[in-house]
């Protein structure tokens, strides 16, 4: 058995032609979110998958073996429910309302913009179908959302450049607090002087008549 214990996101970095010559493995959903598993390639031979805990695999990832040579993983089709808006009754919004009430029970969704994915269950295909929404049985690859915790690509970007942002911004206030701090002395040195001046504005400019 050849181990493997690192995977490539989509591959990033290699070239076209070692990804065109590597060898593949199918893994399914439930395969692909496990960090230790045991598979075999398109070529037969046996692989030990040992990945860091808590790493999803995804089809178009690629793994290294331990002898270096490159593994492309592909999505099998499996059972799945896809939900598409009824096209006589219904709207796009609808699989806006069907999203939000599968991620209240917490199902895994695949996203796409005409329809969503789910594995398959009687309930929630009645639930949904109760919704005006029509739901079909299909044989499919299956890759529900990461979610917003998920590590990796964009997300990390964005993660990364907002607080990035927040810091600068938080040493702006924090900078500002000092300078109102230093200057906050002079405004009290201020206020005897404007006391003083004050009765002679308070006689005759003041608008008040006392006779």
């Amino acid at each position: 058995m050849i181990q493997v214990s690192k995977v490539i996101a989509q591959g990033r970095g290699l070239a076209s032609a070692l990804l065109k010559h590597a060898a593949t493995v199918e893994l399914d959903w439930d395969v692909r979110q496990k960090s230790r598993f045991a598979a075999t390639d398109s070529t037969g031979r046996e692989l030990g998958i040992f990945l860091p805990r808590g790493t999803v695999v995804r089809g178009g990832d690629v793994l290294v073996a331990e002898d270096g040579s490159l593994v492309r993983v592909l999505a099998a089709p499996q059972p799945v429910l896809v939900i598409t808006a009824c096209t006589e009754h219904g709207t796009a919004f609808d699989l806006t309302r069907a999203a939000y009430h599968l991620g209240n029970r917490h199902v895994p969704i695949e996203l796409q913009p005409d329809h969503l994915k789910i594995e398959p269950d009687h309930v929630l295909a009645d639930m949904l179908r109760a919704m005006h929404l029509t739901v079909t049985e299909a044989q499919d690859a299956f890759e529900p959302e990461g979610g917003a915790y998920a590590a990796g690509g964009h997300g990390h970007g964005h993660s990364h450049g907002h607080d990035h942002d927040h810091d600068h911004a938080h040493d702006a206030g924090h900078g500002h607090t000092h300078a109102h701090a230093l200057t906050a002395p002079a405004a009290r040195v201020a206020i005897p002087v404007v006391a003083a001046a004050q009765p002679h504005v308070h006689g005759p400019g003041c608008g008040h008549h006392h006779g």
